[in-house]
């Protein structure tokens, strides 16, 4: 098998010679949880552009700026964090992926929403906020329920998408001040969400006392989150870039929610984006008793000393291992002449590619997702197209970069399996199928 010409793919090595760390990006010396500013390095990473940057042919002659990608932990409340600050409204904001056609999440919400009202026993028409509401998947389970719901969303195509589908929608970041506008308009909020959006927040302190304010004295707010302990047993490591800033643990949430005279009184480990934290969290005087289950799990991480480097050793030395063994295989393979592919265009697809070394090795990118189809990877500018294009290419391999989704993937395309071609597997373990 054979790969098709790829006109982009000589000039890989040139753009990413051109690409150069940029001097110009601040370093954060401030705990964005406790304040703090004793910090070590835990965990290096190969430097990225912005790993949601995929960009049109007219910017193909653009150099993409990198940014260290490197993780530190905080010595006084563990937080494990990039210290590198970005313009939070660079290219994720752009980003049109849309809750409701993302693969289990409709499901997720709808039983995240039965959940947390019978947790809050709303009065009809009680007010629910939802940061960072995407399309308003959410927040029509809670209009199901009879609340009035509210949305917070940066990104304006999921933004308009709610409004367009009957969910209120402000199309802005949320702060302390837009709480407040809220509050003055709607009144304050029996319940606000918060998900997979804390550990993208650069300024927490601003988010939470808008929380805290918008939230009536007997209110919860419920924020999901990903899980620290998740990313290291089972090797996440394509779920750190620069978008994505923060990675928690129990004690620094605690300590953090405390700061801000908030009480953080359950916690549960919830399996969605290969492990999440699903937070519980009232007013100082709230009145709920705390659940166990906060004090049983940080007693769990403390006993793996997830408020300590040490967990990260044996975490690099597997991601090393992987990436020697899959740069060998790569080397062979090119040596032969054979040509590889890469199957996964997604946020998490650019830090796999900088790191395990494959930028100058892959001819091209398939995915099924639609969003990023027809533009170029971050950086090294690899061609995105339609899994179906792997039939007129013909690869003689493919890496699975979407290495989580690897059964339905060979599943689909055993057509590719049947005439020869094989797929690489990097993780957990290396494996040629």
């Amino acid at each position: 098998m054979s790969d098709g010409n790829n006109p982009s793919a000589q000039p890989h090595a040139e753009l990413q010679t051109r690409d150069a760390v940029n001097p110009a990006v601040k370093s954060s010396d401030i705990c964005r949880m406790c304040g703090g500013g004793d910090f070590e390095m835990v965990m290096e990473f190969t430097p990225t552009p912005l790993a949601a940057d995929y960009v049109p042919a007219e910017r193909m002659g653009e150099a993409q700026r990198i940014y260290p990608l490197n993780l530190y932990l905080c010595q006084g409340c563990g937080l494990v964090q990039i210290l590198c600050d970005i313009d939070q409204e660079g290219p994720l904001i752009q980003e049109n992926e849309l809750t409701s056609v993302s693969l289990g999440m409709v499901e997720h919400f709808q039983k995240y929403a039965d959940a947390t009202v019978r947790l809050v026993d709303p009065p009809k028409d009680a007010l629910v906020v939802d940061i960072g509401s995407n399309d308003g998947t959410l927040l029509k389970f809670y209009q199901g329920h009879g609340m009035k719901a509210l949305g917070v969303e940066a990104a304006k195509v999921p933004g308009k998408a709610a409004t367009d589908a009957g969910v209120e929608t402000i199309v802005d970041f949320f702060s302390a001040d837009l709480a407040q506008r809220i509050k003055e308009q709607h009144g304050q909020a029996t319940l606000v969400t918060a998900n997979r959006v804390i550990a993208n927040v650069n300024d927490l302190t601003d988010m939470i006392c808008g929380v805290r304010d918008l939230l009536d004295p007997n209110g919860l707010f419920v924020f999901e989150t990903g899980r620290l302990v998740d990313l290291l047993d089972d090797l996440l490591f394509d779920t750190v870039y620069h978008e994505h800033i923060d990675y928690a643990a129990v004690k620094p949430l605690e300590m953090f929610f405390q700061r801000h005279h908030m009480e953080l009184i359950d916690i549960q480990h919830v399996p969605v984006k290969g492990g999440s934290y699903r937070g519980i969290v009232q007013h100082v005087d709230g009145g709920r008793k705390a659940s166990p289950a906060v004090a049983e799990m940080r007693a769990h991480e403390e006993s793996l000393g997830i408020n300590t480097g040490e967990p990260f050793k044996a975490f690099t030395a597997k991601i090393d291992t992987a990436k020697t063994a899959l740069q060998d295989l790569v080397q062979q393979i090119k040596t032969e002449g054979k040509s590889i592919a890469g199957y996964g265009a997604s946020i998490g697809s650019t830090t796999l590619i900088y790191h395990l070394g494959l930028g100058n090795a892959l001819s091209f990118l398939v995915d099924d997702d639609t969003r990023h189809l027809n533009l170029f990877s971050p950086g090294f500018h690899l061609p995105v197209h339609p899994s179906e294009v792997i039939y007129e290419k013909n690869p003689d391999y493919i890496v699975v970069l979407a290495w989580r989704y690897t059964d339905p993937i060979i599943r689909k395309h055993q057509a590719f399996r049947d005439q020869g071609g094989k797929f690489i597997v990097p993780f957990p373990e290396l494996n040629v199928v």
